[in-house]
C-alpha cells in the first residue's frame, strides 16, 4: 500500500485580527505598546473519510474565525511572564514592568495563559484552541500546522503531531 498523505489549507482574509500587546526581551526588556493586523492560516493532515476528504474547509475556516474573532480589537496579555505582573479586578487590568504601568478596562483585555505575546506563542495557543474544537467535533487531526504572521514576510509557524500520527 502506498505512502500518502492528506492535508487541507484555509488562510482567509476573515483570519485577521488586530490588537495590541507588547512582549518582554532579553531578561530586562520590553517593547513598547503597539499593534498588529494579524494574519492565520492553519493546515491540518490526516486520513480520508468516508467522504474522501481530510476535514470540511468550511468547518475549518468557521472554527478558525471563531477563535481569530475573540482575539480581536483587545489588548493581548500574556498571564505566565514572570516580568509583568497582572491584578486583574472586575473592572480592569493593571500591567506592571519596571517603572513602567499601564491599566486597561478588563473588557479591552484577552488574558492568555501564556509567557509572552510573541508570533510564536499566539500560533501555539490558536493551534491549541482549534485542537479542543475540532476534537469537541469528532476530529482529531494527524498534525495541525498554524500559521501566525504579524507583518508582511514576517510570521512564526506552530507544528504539532498527534503521538499516535503514523
Amino acid at each position: 500500500m502506498p505512502n500518502e498523505r492528506f492535508h487541507v489549507r484555509v488562510a482567509k482574509e476573515s483570519f485577521i485580527f488586530s490588537c495590541g500587546h507588547f512582549i518582554t526581551l532579553d531578561g530586562n526588556q520590553c517593547e513598547r505598546l503597539h499593534g498588529h493586523n494579524y494574519r492565520v492560516g492553519v493546515e491540518v493532515e490526516g486520513p480520508l473519510d468516508e467522504n474522501h476528504y481530510v476535514f470540511d474547509f468550511l468547518a475549518l475556516r468557521d472554527r478558525t474565525l471563531a477563535i481569530t474573532t475573540e482575539l480581536d480589537h483587545h489588548m493581548l496579555i500574556a498571564m505566565r511572564n514572570p516580568l509583568i505582573p497582572v491584578v486583574v479586578t472586575a473592572k480592569s487590568v493593571r500591567v506592571n514592568f519596571g517603572d513602567k504601568e499601564w491599566i486597561f478596562p478588563r473588557g479591552d483585555c484577552v488574558l492568555l495563559e501564556i509567557e509572552n505575546t510573541t508570533a510564536e506563542l499566539l500560533a501555539k495557543w490558536i493551534a491549541h484552541r482549534l485542537i479542543d474544537d475540532l476534537r469537541s467535533r469528532h476530529f482529531s487531526p494527524q498534525i495541525l500546522r498554524l500559521e501566525v504572521e504579524e507583518n508582511i514576510g514576517q510570521s512564526a509557524v506552530f507544528h504539532w503531531t498527534a503521538t499516535d500520527a503514523f
